[in-house]
């Protein structure tokens, strides 16, 4: 009798499977200020949080209060930054989507005012403001599809920052290693066809093959629980082959 497999393994639940909590700074939120009034804060660093490609930058408020925001590209520590209605639409800025101009590009947008932003926050991303439309804003993703956003809701003014991040490439299988350790993710994986029939249903014969249908049952056991979980279709549909075919 094999082992369980790692499919089945992670399903268990652990410690070894979930995301470091340690080298984390703080939530990253707006403040909970209201944007009738225009609130000014001070960046007083730019940190790095384990498991977050994009850097952070902390700002300071004249109440003492601090707030940890994803630094947009070009933010300096002593900058100032602006929160409300009425701020001027430049790099750094908080303001409410329907006081930012056409063709802006935004970062850290709320889906509704109050949440802390949600949309656009991965390093070197940006959403672009496309239309007003009264009680909701037009925003185009980096994705390239459209949104419709509360016009309350908040942005910040420009690009998050560290772009090209991805492209660095990692070197070592160490660093990947580490990498992938402090999101919680498997490293390294190995594929089912190349292990031992033992150790995955998809495993064993001359040739590399699953041997049987990809297709599983959504009430499968854990052990055979592998592949394209109650699918709705796989592969191409006969009408499309059949106009291939003819083409």
């Amino acid at each position: 009798m094999g082992k369980r497999i790692l499919v089945r393994h992670r399903g268990k639940a652990g410690m070894q499977w979930l995301a470091p909590k340690k080298g984390k700074v703080a939530p990253v939120a707006y403040p909970a200020f209201d944007s009738a009034s225009v609130r000014t804060g001070k960046v007083e660093a730019i940190v790095h949080e384990r498991g977050r490609a994009a850097p952070l930058s902390r700002v300071s408020f004249a109440d003492g209060s601090r707030s940890y925001l994803p630094a947009v590209a070009g933010l300096v520590v002593g900058q100032e930054l602006a929160f409300g209605s009425d701020a001027a639409p430049a790099v750094g800025n908080v303001l409410p989507l329907d006081r930012i101009p056409e063709g802006t590009a935004v970062c850290n947008i709320e889906k509704k005012f109050g949440d802390g932003g949600s949309i656009a926050r991965a390093s070197g991303t940006s959403a672009v403001v496309f239309s007003q439309t009264g009680p909701t804003t037009v925003v185009r993703l980096p994705s390239g599809r459209s949104l419709f956003i509360d016009s309350r809701a908040r942005a910040t003014i420009g690009a998050v920052a560290g772009g090209g991040t991805a492209d660095k490439p990692f070197l070592t299988a160490g660093r990947r290693l580490r990498y992938m350790r402090s999101r919680g993710k498997a490293y390294p994986s190995v594929r089912g066809v190349a292990m031992a029939v033992v150790h995955h249903p998809f495993g064993g014969g001359r040739h590399q093959h699953p041997g049987k249908s990809t297709s599983t049952s959504r009430n499968a056991p854990p052990g055979r629980k592998v592949g394209h979980i109650a699918p709705r279709k796989t592969g191409r549909g006969r009408a499309q082959r059949r106009g291939t075919v003819e083409q």
